[in-house]
């Protein structure tokens, strides 16, 4: 992993447009983990591609309870009564022919017989003593699952660098595999800092609020598939805070802070990094979110969130987690946006990227959740999406169309 660099950004000067962030933490930063083959857990990054060994399914099977035909059997102006000459459940093991001029009564899951191309629904059939009747106008193939269907054997299934998601180890577990190369689980130290923090339970003094951020920040990562150290809260002191992230780089494939890193007096964390490390840059043209810094810490990459709850998901989803997902070996995809229409008018300053949260109707429309401030935990919990407004926009109107991102993507 290279090292970062300073920049005039680290110090003051003009805001960082966010898209300038994200790619100069792409260029530097690169796979801080190794390699393990275990068995696939739910948000373990794929070190190698996984190819089929076999077709998924395995043989042509029934998609339905009914027939097993053969379709030039069948006449196309009239119905047609075919004999019945077998049954076959799934997991049947020997595998059978089917007769020219005859039909099977086979179960959904239950491997074609040869000969056979067609399955006939047991709804659309009048069986009798005779056999079964089957109406005119079924198309050839209807009704079946073709071997390799799915994946077929030689394919690639799963591309390396994917997260691993419940779908992804249905696949895996269906292509017979109990094993898979991953990266080895990012290890992530997680700090708050502030005077005015508790845990809870512990009673409040006066002028003391709970840690809301760490709880927010160890969820979002352990559902990412990382190693969480909770490492508390960090008292405003700077000697104190730059030992402790000292240490935590020791340790650590990456350190997340929350606070701290505005530029007031009683905020350590942009100078404990100036102090033991390489701050560079600290202000991203965003809002919510503007005082976020990035530097490192010896080797290891270090991310301070603001303070603010809505500001540290938000500037985690939009730094945090692209640095995470490099520094894991996990491609990092943008979580996608869809263009919903504005129910309110609008008012930003040009060259900052806003995130505004909003709640959505059943007519489609979006509306403003009705309290702005970036500490209001309840915009989070309460609201649909973030309407995402470009940095050359300065005015919203209502009924003009913004893209939207689902709160719940950002979650993990």
């Amino acid at each position: 992993m290279a090292q970062l660099t300073d920049d005039c950004f680290a110090f003051g000067g003009a805001l960082l447009p966010l898209a300038d962030a994200q790619a100069r933490t792409a260029e530097i930063l690169s796979c801080a983990v190794g390699i393990e083959t275990v068995v696939p857990a739910l948000g373990r990054i794929l070190a190698a591609d996984v190819v089929a060994m076999i077709d998924l399914p395995p043989q042509t099977n029934s998609a339905v309870d009914g027939y097993a035909i053969r379709h030039v059997d069948l006449r196309s102006d009239a119905e047609t009564m075919l004999p019945i000459c077998g049954r076959l459940a799934a997991g049947a093991s020997n595998p059978s022919v089917l007769a020219e001029g005859s039909a099977v009564r086979i179960f959904t899951g239950a491997v074609l017989p040869e000969g056979a191309d067609t399955v006939m629904m047991q709804e659309d059939c009048e069986e009798s003593a005779s056999g079964v009747l089957i109406r005119p106008g079924i198309r050839p193939g209807a009704n079946r699952r073709p071997a390799g269907e799915d994946v077929a054997m030689g394919e690639t299934a799963l591309r390396a660098g994917r997260r691993l998601t419940p779908p992804d180890l249905a696949l895996i577990a269906a292509l017979g595999m109990d094993r898979v190369q991953v990266r080895c689980a990012l290890r992530v130290a997680v700090f708050s800092t502030g005077n005015e923090l508790v845990d809870p339970p512990s009673p409040l003094a006066y002028g003391q609020v709970y840690d809301a951020n760490r709880p927010m920040l160890c969820a979002m990562l352990l559902s990412l598939g990382c190693v969480v150290r909770d490492c508390g809260i960090l008292r405003d002191d700077v000697d104190a805070t730059a030992e402790a992230l000292g240490r935590a780089a020791g340790t650590n494939d990456l350190i997340i802070t929350s606070g701290g890193v505005s530029a007031g007096e009683e905020d350590h964390v942009r100078s404990a990094l100036a102090r033991i490390g390489t701050l560079a840059f600290w202000r991203v043209a965003i809002k919510p979110g503007r005082p976020v810094a990035v530097g490192t810490i010896g080797r290891t990459p270090i991310i301070g969130l603001p303070g603010n709850p809505v500001a540290a998901l938000v500037t985690f989803a939009a730094l945090g987690r692209p640095m995470l997902d490099r520094l894991a070996g996990a491609t990092y995809v943008p979580p996608p946006r869809f263009s919903v229409a504005s129910g309110f008018a609008y008012r930003k300053r040009l060259g900052r990227r806003e995130y505004v949260r909003v709640q959505l109707g059943a007519d489609g429309i979006a509306r403003r959740f009705p309290k702005e401030g970036a500490g209001i935990i309840t915009s989070l919990t309460q609201s649909d999406a973030l309407m995402e407004l470009s940095e050359d926009m300065t005015r919203l109107a209502p009924g003009d169309m913004a893209p939207c991102i689902p709160l719940g993507l950002l979650h993990g």
